[in-house]
């Protein structure tokens, strides 16, 4: 049996100590906004964040996450960063195919509440391993930069020249 916090309410699970925490959510709790990319940590899509901290939850045992705070993209709406992440998102039209869209939320968030207003290159190096195959990489990069200062300023127009996240 494992205890789980997740998006601030206590589950007590029947599931395999190694079993990943990926399907946890997805298959025992039926919280299918974190997606299955990979399945060995690389292209983001399964990103969660623990205490925190931006999560690949397909090569995390469940057993790692007892006694720490989960937060899917299902609650991260509920988060004052979460919240202007979202609407960056919403605002600039960032989705394309929108697959990866949750994991990639998850890891801009993390980073907004770690650095208020970071720079291309620490953009880059957070938003790294999150992987867009519609490569929107210059509409991500516009959103975070529009969620920490807070504006909306940006427009999709004017997000053409904002580089591509490596």
């Amino acid at each position: 049996m494992i205890t789980l916090k997740v998006n601030g309410k206590l589950h007590n699970l029947d599931v395999p100590n190694d079993m990943p925490l990926l399907w946890t959510l997805r298959d025992v709790l039926s919280l299918t906004g974190t997606k299955f990319g990979c399945g060995a940590g690389l292209c983001g899509a399964c990103t969660i964040q623990l205490d925190g901290k931006p999560t690949r939850s397909c090569i995390t045992p469940a057993s790692a996450a007892a006694g720490k705070q989960i937060t899917t993209i299902e609650a991260i709406g509920a988060t004052p960063m979460g919240r202007k992440i979202q609407r960056a998102w919403l605002a600039l039209d960032v989705p394309q195919c929108g697959y990866c869209q949750s994991g990639q939320i998850m890891s801009a968030s993390a980073l907004l509440v770690s650095k208020a207003s970071p720079s291309d290159s620490e953009i880059d190096a957070a938003m790294a391993g999150n992987i867009c195959r519609c490569g929107t990489y210059p509409r991500i990069r516009a959103a975070i930069k529009q969620a920490a200062r807070g504006s909306k300023s940006e427009t999709p127009d004017t997000v053409k020249g904002a580089g591509v996240l490596k």
